[in-house]
């Protein structure tokens, strides 16, 4: 199964250790591109953290698995990412420059305002 959209949000990395050692795991929330866009909760497991290298702001297709497990009467959903896909064109976001004031006339240099 497939979802595409763009990463709203990174979140925390998550490490622990079980059964079969130490695990690594990071979700990254994906709101897709429809009339009516959902936002979607969707796991990175180990070693494909650092290779999927998710960003906040990207474009992507995610091939997903969805799977669900009781524990205790309960039932809890996974979605899990195998695979990655950056969108053509895609490129980050570069970053915003500080803030300046102009004044017209004065040759678009900035102004201090400063009191001080």
């Amino acid at each position: 199964m497939e979802i595409s959209g763009k990463v709203i949000s990174l979140l925390s990395e998550q490490t622990g250790n079980g059964k079969n050692g130490v695990w690594r795991k990071r979700d990254f929330i994906l709101e897709t591109n429809a009339k009516y866009p959902k936002k979607v909760c969707i796991s990175v497991w180990g070693e494909k953290i650092d290779q999927f290298n998710v960003r906040e702001g990207q474009t992507l297709t995610a091939s997903i698995e969805v799977e669900s497990r009781e524990y205790n009467g309960k039932w809890y959903t996974d979605v899990k990412a195998w695979k990655v896909e950056k969108q053509e064109g895609d490129t980050e976001a570069p970053p915003i420059p500080a803030a300046a004031s102009f004044k017209e006339g004065t040759d678009n240099l900035p102004v201090d305002d400063l009191p001080f």
